[in-house]
This record gives structure tokens, C-alpha cells and sequence, in this order.
């Protein structure tokens, strides 16, 4: 998908969780850039059998010393100028945070270019599941740097510290929380039966909508900021990337839930990271001007 010039920065550093079995954190981002073509370094900050929501399962956090260390060897690596991105996901504990963006910091001085999207995972619509410094540093520490942000729509009311009622609220929390670009998920649909992604950026706001699929397995959000990166990487526009990015995680959804399975099938399904078929309904939406906000 993107050009094949010899030097031309390539690689994607992924900071998020590792699963034994499953499609969740690392092991749905870094097949989906793999699949579309982006060679990977996978950094995990905690590993598990498999997502808790299956059940009990065993927490692996690397030692903070030793993950710092280690964030420390990339920022240092002698092929630091092979990244074109950076994508934070699960964090294991709030101290990694700095890690990240000490190592985002060093990515941008090696290549002023390179996109830091930041996925703040931190809650769903029960509220936070991980302890309140670590949203704290989430939203304090790695989403200022961020060029991309991702959070769900709940996660979006935790960082702005306001229940989002409607559409509009959701844009106006959108472009005060951060970074440019904010792409959340979950977000109001305009049609009945519906779930949207919507995109604001300094100019615009976007909202591409899909069928709701009940009880939908863990990992879209892992998808859906790994394929958004890789849309951007490759020269789409905006709403190029946010179109075929819905498209692609609708569709892996929509024929995983059909065969009844509890986790992603990305393998099963890669060819729609590539070639999505699924309909998406793309809307330019009214977007609020900032000094009409309080």
C-alpha cells in the first residue's frame, strides 16, 4: 500500500498488551500491520492467557525498571530511523507511560514525521477498569504528544469529566481533550440500529456508521487504531483512512459474530484488512466552532 523507496521509513513500534490466545492489544495490531505490510517492533506491557473478560487470568507486568530499560534500548537502537509510527495501547501500570513518551519523543527526533497514535485504553461504558492513575497518566502524559487519539466514547467522558449525551457533545469533547485528530469509537449514529467511528480533526468531523452487532468480541479498538495508522501511512486522506478502516473492522465483526466466535478471526478474515466489501455510511457533519464552547 505504500511506496517502496529504499530508506522510506516503514516500521511501527506497538506498545500495548500481549494474549496467549486471542485478538486483543498486540496480537490484533501487529497482525494487522503485518498483513497490510508494516514491519513491527512489539513492545507488550503485560501478558496473559487471555482477555479477562473470559474469566480469571494470570497478570504478567514487566518490571518497571526493566520495561524502562528496555523502551530506553529502542530509543537508542541504530534503526530508530526505520519508524514511520508509533501506536500505545494497554498499559500494565501507570509508570509506563513515561517510558512511552520518552520513546515517542526519540522517534520524532529521528524522524520529524513519524504519527504517535494513542489508543487511551481505560474503561467502556461500566466505567474505568484500570486504577485511576493509571487513566490519570494516560490522559496527562501520552495524550498531549499524540497526533491520533482513539478512545472509545466512554473513555472520552472520563477524560473530559462529563457524561456525552449527543453527538455534538462528543465533538465538542473531542476538540478540547487534546490532540488534533480524534477518532472515537462507539460514537452517537445518526441511523436507528446503528454504531459509528467519528473523526474530528482541525477542520472537520466525520462520522462513518455500521449496523450494530450484539455482543461484539474484545479487540476493535485494537483494530481500529492499528488499520487507521497503517490507512495513513499508506497516503489516504482522512476520511479515505476512516471509510476503509470502519469497513474493514465492520466486516472482520460482522463474519466473526456470524460464525459465533468469542474472539477476532483476523486470520480467517485477513483479506478484509486489505480489500474491505462491507457498506459504510460516511456523513461531513456541522463541527462546532471552538470559541462558542465554554
Amino acid at each position: 500500500m505504500t511506496s517502496e523507496i529504499a530508506g522510506t521509513p516503514r516500521a511501527v513500534i506497538v506498545v500495548s498488551s500481549h494474549v496467549a490466545r486471542g485478538s486483543v492489544g498486540n496480537r490484533a495490531a501487529v497482525f494487522a500491520l503485518e498483513t497490510l505490510g508494516y514491519p513491527v517492533w512489539a513492545v507488550p506491557t503485560v501478558i496473559l492467557p487471555w482477555h479477562p473478560g473470559h474469566g480469571r487470568a494470570t497478570r504478567i507486568v514487566p518490571d518497571p525498571e526493566q520495561f524502562a530499560a528496555l523502551m530506553k534500548d529502542l530509543e537508542n537502537a541504530p534503526w530508530l530511523g526505520e519508524v514511520a509510527g508509533v501506536l500505545s495501547g494497554y498499559l500494565g501500570d501507570a509508570g509506563q507511560a513515561a517510558a512511552v513518551a520518552s520513546l515517542v519523543k526519540a522517534v520524532r527526533a529521528k524522524n520529524p514525521g513519524a504519527l504517535y497514535v494513542c489508543d487511551p485504553v481505560m474503561g467502556d461504558l461500566g466505567g474505568l477498569y484500570v486504577p485511576e492513575a493509571l487513566a490519570v497518566a494516560l490522559r496527562d502524559m501520552l495524550l498531549p504528544l499524540a497526533d491520533i487519539a482513539t478512545p472509545n466514547r466512554y473513555e472520552l467522558e472520563w477524560i473530559v469529566g462529563e457524561k456525552l449525551a449527543d453527538q455534538r457533545a462528543v465533538m465538542e469533547a473531542a476538540m478540547r481533550a487534546g490532540p488534533p485528530n480524534m477518532l472515537v469509537t462507539s460514537a452517537p449514529a445518526m441511523m436507528a440500529g446503528s454504531t459509528g467511528n467519528l473523526l474530528v480533526t482541525p477542520t472537520a468531523a466525520l462520522l462513518a456508521e455500521h449496523r450494530t452487532v450484539p455482543r461484539p468480541p474484545n479487540g476493535l479498538g485494537d483494530l481500529t487504531g492499528a488499520v487507521f495508522l497503517a490507512r495513513l501511512l499508506s497516503g489516504q486522506t482522512m476520511e479515505a483512512a476512516l471509510q476503509s478502516t470502519t469497513a474493514s473492522v465492520f466486516e472482520i465483526l460482522a463474519r466473526t459474530s456470524k460464525r459465533g466466535g468469542d474472539e477476532l478471526q483476523l486470520a480467517t478474515d485477513a483479506q478484509s484488512l486489505s480489500h474491505p466489501m462491507a457498506m459504510v455510511h460516511l456523513s461531513r457533519l456541522l463541527r462546532p466552532e471552538r470559541n462558542k464552547r465554554a
